[in-house]
């Protein structure tokens, strides 16, 4: 494990080596050495453990790890570290048929038992893993020799190709340990294209290729993911040539999208934005229909005009950019008035100080915003000021860390381009991996558990309309914005689909990266 408190003399190195990467993109080397241009510099946020069993965000997953499935370009599932796999459904078992010659980073075998071994970590309880919602269909997982796999299970579940994509772990290097605490997680070894090189905390991450990657070799020698957390100083190092790639906010591309320096890649997501009401909280718990009645107070096109530069759509549904949207549902349309008449049914009253009170209790709140992100963080004022001017004292608060037990609202995010069951099952499922706003619903329960497990195309999308009916009478949010990925590249890279639609945080674009290359 590499320690925050590394040598000068590394920390030089790795600045030196950026310093190189800027100086030699614009002059061509005849050295015998391998030249910068080898190394691909991209601006990333950070990092403490890299896991993909337990932890679900992290671009970096997509470098390190492969999975027995992957995406295509049109994020549909094909073969990976699978070259086949057959489905039984008299007996609810996936067969899975490994590729042969398959080996870790570290050169052991990849085979049937790290399979098993994987899976059964994200099902393990005790692990924590944030996406073990995705799994809870597995009875079992059996290695039938080095290449065979079979993965039974209690009921269908038709995403279930989608999720084994999942990074494979090597239990060569895991077993026996205490997963969530294993020095691994800050030294990962996978069977992706890019190798881990070198970790320097909270500095950058370097990555090698990997040449017993199953699709072959990558093309760019190194990529080095740097740690920026702030967005303008993504922006500001891209251009003085610290960064080959990086995501901008909308604002921040503006002043690349003249410079023949660079290419601007304005991408499609399925990446929403909404206010995420605390049901942990009293208040929320004690007032269920305010998030409906307040989601009315916002003004989505004025978000999409002024924040993202029309870089983005209003949001209404967690499905909206899916084959599964329902577009016949309340859309919460921006109408002050219609807000207003919403609190007073619920029995508040607008007091002396220009606020709804009720009970002796006023109607505030804080939105929790991390300051890292801009984007959020203006989302949060415009919805902030919004809520102020019917009546309800809503207040920004910046805070580095989020407090899922405690805080009242979160400026949230979430988003899938593949399996409509991907990111409402976990995310609105009572009790949940991923449903940090304690929201609980029970038809809202029974649709998502029916339609995960009904393969039917038609019955499925009826089932996701009633979810979206359900849902939107009782929201857990209150949707604001899909947002567009805004990635900056210098002009020398090139592999990057523009077309690919991509997902939360804009995490998608890597999925070819042993393609890419650098002039």
């Amino acid at each position: 494990m590499k320690k925050k408190s590394k040598s000068k003399l590394t920390v030089f190195a790795v600045a030196l080596a950026a310093l190189t990467l800027a100086l030699s993109a614009c002059s061509n080397t005849s050295s015998g050495e391998a030249p910068a241009s080898d190394a691909l510099v991209y601006g990333s946020g950070d990092y403490t453990s890299i896991n993909p069993a337990l932890y679900e965000h992290g671009e970096i997953n997509s470098l390190i790890f492969a999975g027995l499935t992957a995406h295509n370009e049109k994020n549909e599932v094909v073969p990976g570290l699978a070259e086949s796999w057959a489905w039984d459904e008299a007996s609810l078992t996936y067969d899975f048929r490994l590729r042969e010659g398959l080996t870790f980073h570290d050169g052991e075998p990849l085979t049937a038992e790290d399979v098993v071994f994987t899976l059964e970590t994200i099902m393990d309880e005790g692990n924590g893993s944030e996406i073990i919602s995705n799994y809870e269909e597995i009875e079992s997982v059996t290695a039938e020799g080095d290449l065979d796999v079979a993965i039974k299970l209690s009921a269908p579940s038709v995403a279930m190709p989608d999720y084994l994509a999942i990074g494979i772990l090597p239990k060569h290097l895991l077993e026996g340990e205490n997963v969530a605490e294993s020095a691994y997680n800050q030294n990962p070894v996978g069977a992706g294209p890019y190798k881990l090189a070198e970790w320097d905390m909270g500095q950058s991450i370097t990555m090698e290729k990997f040449d017993g990657f199953y699709l072959g070799a990558p093309k760019i020698e190194k990529i080095i993911f740097k740690i920026v957390e702030a967005d303008d100083q993504r922006a500001l190092q891209l251009k003085t040539g610290e960064l080959d790639l990086a995501q901008v906010t909308p604002k921040d591309a503006e002043e690349f999208k003249d410079d023949e320096a660079f290419k601007v890649y304005d991408m499609d997501t399925a990446d929403y934005r909404g206010i995420m009401y605390n049901f942990n909280n009293p208040f929320w718990r004690g007032n269920p229909g305010l998030p409906a009645a307040l989601s009315y107070a916002i003004d989505r096109d004025a978000v999409v005009s002024s924040v993202l530069l029309g870089q983005g759509q209003p949001a209404w549904s967690p499905l909206q950019k899916g084959a599964y949207v329902n577009e016949g549902i309340e859309k919460y349309d921006y109408d002050a008035d219609k807000a207003k008449a919403a609190i007073e049914a619920l029995g508040w009253t607008v007091g002396e100080d220009g606020y709804y009170a009720k009970g002796g209790e006023q109607l505030g709140f804080e939105i929790s915003v991390r300051p890292s992100d801009q984007v959020r963080v203006d989302m949060a004022n415009i919805a902030a000021q919004n809520l102020q001017d019917v009546g309800v004292n809503a207040v920004v608060a910046i805070n580095e860390k989020t407090d899922w037990e405690n805080q009242s609202t979160f400026l949230i995010g979430w988003g899938s381009p593949f399996d409509p069951d991907d990111h409402t099952y976990k995310v609105f499922g009572t009790a949940k991996g991923a449903n940090y706003s304690s929201y609980s619903n029970q038809d809202v329960d029974r649709i998502l558990t029916e339609a995960r497990s009904t393969e039917d195309t038609d019955r499925r999308r009826e089932l996701y309309n009633e979810f979206q009916e359900a849902f939107v009478k009782d929201p857990a949010y209150t949707f604001i914005a899909y947002i567009d990925a805004i990635y900056v590249a210098g002009a020398g890279l090139s592999g990057i689909t523009e077309d690919t639609s991509l997902g939360h945080h804009g995490v998608g674009i890597f999925w070819n990266v042993y393609e890419w290359e650098l002039n």
